[in-house]
């Protein structure tokens, strides 16, 4: 095999391994939307703000800790939960609503 065809195989392989793994986070996205959605509900029911921004200071901390922790840049980590969070209080705030 040359040169060029082995790193033909390799880049396959590691686009393999990509794929199985934005695979996976989009599972465990579907599986954390599906438990917020739950936190929504019970929310909604008991009259409960959408958002509780001392449990998303923490987890924010918490999640820049685990991120530094895995040699992945904080701040990006803390963009990535922003991002959710703000989707998730989208949910919270249409099943308040009765959406």
């Amino acid at each position: 095999m040359t040169d060029a065809e082995e790193a033909r195989a390799e880049l396959l392989r590691l686009r393999g391994t990509i794929d199985n793994i934005d695979a996976a986070l989009i599972h465990m996205l579907a599986e954390r939307f599906r438990a917020t959605q739950q936190v929504g509900i019970l929310k909604a029911t008991h009259a409960m703000p959408a958002s509780d921004p001392n449990r998303e200071e923490q987890q924010v901390a918490r999640l820049r800790a685990l991120a530094a922790d895995a040699n992945l840049d904080p701040e990006f980590a803390e963009k990535w939960f922003n991002f959710v969070v703000a989707e998730v209080i989208r949910h919270h705030t249409a099943a308040a609503e009765g959406r």
